[in-house]
């Protein structure tokens, strides 16, 4: 199952608060927001020991310093620099805070720039688990409304755009972001398969393609087509019939 709806929706857990609404009244693509951080003090950071994530000593890591710098890599994309263009260096010069202070929090550019596009996301609400049909219809409105989002954000589409272009970038991203996507789909449909809700005879996979295929022609394919409400509950449904075990 592939779902590269927008290639910059993130993963639960993201540290970055949501922003605004887009103009088709569907949530919006989150932007991180902040005043300043620039001589706070955060390059007095102590070094984590050991080096791991997690080791953290001292005083404990600042959530405005780590939106910050998010912002300024959005900032800095939305004037016209390339994702090539960025080095660690000048998002620490641009940001306020020293370079080290960007590197206590993110290992590198690809650690960086996944958190941007966390940045950017609509979240995917966990499941409910109380009925196969509305989590399912859950998963395929994330999908309408990231398709929204991408078609009505032009630093959506440059982020993405340029993302795809930087290998170790888009892999970061499938492995943390589409691959968990990926996983909670399949979940969902083993337990319709359990229960008697979906057929059990087809890989898990192909059953999935099903349902999010139509949604993905919209999106990528056909960007002329619209995204109404009530699209996603239309493909469950009809999807639904179709796989519901026979006789």
């Amino acid at each position: 199952m592939t779902d590269t709806v927008l290639a910059v929706a993130g993963a639960p857990g993201s540290p970055h608060p949501a922003a605004a609404t887009t103009t088709a009244g569907a949530p919006g693509p989150r932007r991180a927001t902040v005043t300043a951080v620039a001589g706070d003090g955060l390059d007095a950071l102590p070094e984590p020991a050991g080096g791991g994530a997690g080791e953290r000593r001292g005083r404990p890591r600042s959530a405005a310093a780590d939106t910050a710098i998010v912002e300024t890599v959005l900032r800095l994309l939305e004037e016209g620099a390339t994702v090539a263009d960025l080095s660690m260096e000048r998002i620490a010069r641009e940001a306020g805070v020293g370079k080290a202070t960007v590197y206590r929090r993110w290992s590198g550019k690809p650690a960086l720039m996944l958190d941007v596009m966390q940045a950017l996301d609509i979240d995917t609400p966990a499941p409910t688990g109380t009925s196969v049909r509305d989590d399912l219809v859950q998963m395929l409105e994330s999908m309408r409304r990231r398709g929204i989002a991408k078609r009505q954000s032009a630093l959506v589409l440059t982020v993405l755009t340029q993302v795809k272009a930087q290998p170790e970038l888009w892999d970061a991203y499938h492995t943390n972001v589409i691959q968990k996507r990926q996983q909670v789909m399949r979940e969902i449909l083993a337990r319709g398969m359990a229960s008697g809700e979906i057929r059990a005879d087809e890989d898990v996979d192909f059953v999935a393609e099903l349902f999010v295929g139509p949604m993905l022609s919209r999106v990528l394919l056909h960007e002329w087509q619209e995204l109404p409400e009530g699209l996603a509950e239309r493909i469950v449904d009809t999807v639904l019939d179709g796989v519901r075990p026979r006789g």
